[in-house]
């Protein structure tokens, strides 16, 4: 694991982060469900992308951007609260690339689609956890939530991130390969 960000990792953390706070402000980032909370929400799919593609700290710094948007973007009070909206995210992409990397050498796509559904059950878990604790939501309303839109949730997230990570990793197959070709 290396220990240090190279440009490449700022610019990376950069645009996911824009890309996360672009899914928040236009509201793009949620897509509507049949369930209780009425939308699944994508917003944190940079986290677990950053995570994927560049590593904990990528994935933990477009956790934190996320966060911090939801935070100073919140409308309701559960999100007010930065240790509801910004400490759970932080373990995003954290967790999206333990997962990756432990999976990665035995199947690739396996291991995105792994890592994506743990990434995203990794920010409701934690989410509504946070928002137990702090007497926001009691148990059993959090596990409703949990069920019945977390899943949903875990799903679109592994989806979208299975296509994004795949075609990323083929961009850059393409070009290594383009380049072997014309030496």
């Amino acid at each position: 694991m290396k220990k240090s960000l190279t440009v490449r990792d700022i610019v990376i953390a950069g645009v996911l982060g824009a890309v996360a706070i672009l899914l928040g402000v236009t509201r793009l980032g949620y897509i509507p469900v049949p369930t209780a909370a009425g939308n699944a929400t994508i917003m944190h799919i940079p986290a677990i992308i950053g995570g994927i593609m560049q590593g904990p700290l990528v994935g933990l710094i477009v956790g934190a951007i996320f966060g911090i948007s939801s935070f100073l973007n919140a409308t309701v009070p559960l999100f007010k609260d930065p240790l509801v909206a910004i400490l759970p995210r932080l373990f995003i992409g954290v967790v999206a690339w333990l997962v990756y990397a432990g999976l990665h050498r035995k199947n690739e796509y396996l291991a995105v689609a792994v890592s994506a559904f743990l990434g995203t059950l990794t920010n409701t878990v934690l989410v509504l956890t946070m928002a137990v604790v702090r007497h926001y939501l009691t148990a059993g309303v959090a596990w409703t939530v949990g069920v019945t839109n977390g899943i949903p949730e875990a799903i679109v997230g592994t989806i979208v991130t299975l296509a994004v990570v795949l075609a990323w990793k083929q961009i850059g197959n393409s070009k290594k390969s383009k380049i072997s070709e014309d030496e």
